[in-house]
C-alpha cells in the first residue's frame, strides 16, 4: 500500500483525539528497553492494533503500544515497540511512525536501541551515542512517490543525528555512573546475527556497533527535519569476539541489568530538551 499525506494525518488525528494535548519529545524504545515507558505520569495508552494505518509489532521485548504522559517536565509520546524489516516489512512502511510522531507535533525524537558492541574497547552494559550510521543494504524508507509534505526528493545526512543534541548527551553522561562512548551505527537488516567474519569487516569499515533497528527512523527523521538523539545500549559483545552463542536472552538481560541507571539518564536528558 502507498501511503498519501492524508493516511498518516488521519493517524496522528486518532492519537491526538485520544492523548488531548501535542506532545513535545518523541521517545521510540528499543529491545528489553520498554520499561522506560512506566516512567510516564499518568499515561494515556493507546495499542497500535487501535490506531489507523498504523503496523503491528511482533519483536521479542516490544509491547506494541504508543503511551502519552509527562516525564521530567516534559510532554512525551513514547513508543514501546518498534517496528523492523525482518518482521517482513517494506522499508517504505518502515516510515509510517515517525511521519505520524512528526504531525503530533514532537520537536525532536530520541532513539534507544540495543546493539552488538563492535568495538574492542566497549563492554556489555556501556551506552553509545550515535555520532553516524552505516547501511549498505538497498532499500530506504523514502523510496517511491515523495511526500512532498514531510520533505524534498532528496535531503541531507550530514547531521542526522543532530550534532547539539550529542553533546549534551556526552555531557550529562559525565554525571551518570553509565559508561557512554560516540560512535558509529552499523544497520543490519536480520533477524539472523552477523557472522564473525562480518563483524571483522564493519570494525575494518569503522563500525562501532551493529544492530537491527534505528537507522530507518532517523532516516525519515532527517527526511522532515526533526533533530534526533540516538542512544545504543550494548547489551552483548558481537559475534566472534567472545566463544559463547547470542542469544536474545542475553539482550534482554543487560538491558534490564541497567535499567536504574539508564532510565536516570534519559530523564536526565529529557529535563535538558
Amino acid at each position: 500500500m502507498t501511503y498519501t499525506f492524508d493516511d498518516y494525518k488521519k493517524s496522528a488525528d486518532y492519537l491526538l483525539e485520544r492523548f488531548g494535548d501535542r506532545p513535545e519529545i518523541g521517545i521510540i524504545l528499543g529491545s528489553g528497553l520498554g520499561h522506560f515507558a512506566g516512567e510516564l505520569e499518568d499515561p494515556v495508552v493507546v495499542p497500535y492494533v487501535q490506531i489507523p494505518n498504523f503496523l503491528r509489532s511482533t519483536a521479542v521485548g516490544h509491547a506494541g503500544q504508543m503511551l502519552f504522559g509527562a516525564v521530567a517536565g516534559k510532554k512525551v509520546v513514547c513508543m514501546s515497540g518498534r517496528f523492523h524489516y525482518y518482521e517482513g516489512y517494506d522499508f517504505e512502511q518502515l516510515a509510517i511512525p515517525v511521519r505520524v510522531l512528526k504531525l503530533l507535533g514532537i520537536r525532536a525524537l530520541l532513539l534507544t536501541n540495543a546493539a552488538g558492541a563492535v568495538n574492542l574497547s566497549y563492554q556489555p552494559g556501556d551506552i553509545m551515542v550515535i555520532s553516524d550510521h552505516i547501511k549498505l543494504t538497498l532499500g530506504s524508507p523514502m523510496r517511491g512517490a515523495n511526500v512532498e509534505e514531510f520533505g524534498p526528493r532528496f535531503f541531507d545526512m550530514g547531521s542526522a543525528y543532530t550534532p547539539s543534541l550529542r553533546r549534551l548527551a556526552l555531557e550529562l553522561a559525565e554525571r551518570s555512573p553509565l559508561t557512554v562512548h560516540e560512535g558509529v551505527y552499523w544497520f543490519s537488516p536480520g533477524p539472523q546475527y552477523e557472522t564473525p567474519a562480518e563483524i571483522r569487516a564493519i570494525r575494518a569499515l569503522g563500525g562501532d556497533a551493529v544492530g537491527m533497528s534505528t537507522v530507518t527512523e532517523a532516516l525519515t527523521a532527517a527526511h522532515c527535519g526533526l533533530p534526533v538523539l540516538a542512544l545504543s545500549v550494548m547489551t552483548n559483545m558481537a559475534a566472534g569476539i567472545l566463544p559463547v552463542p547470542l542469544t536474545s536472552e542475553e539482550v534482554i538481560e543487560t538491558a534490564n541489568a541497567i535499567e536504574k541507571p539508564f532510565t536516570a539518564y534519559v530523564r536526565d536528558i529529557l529535563s535538558h530538551l
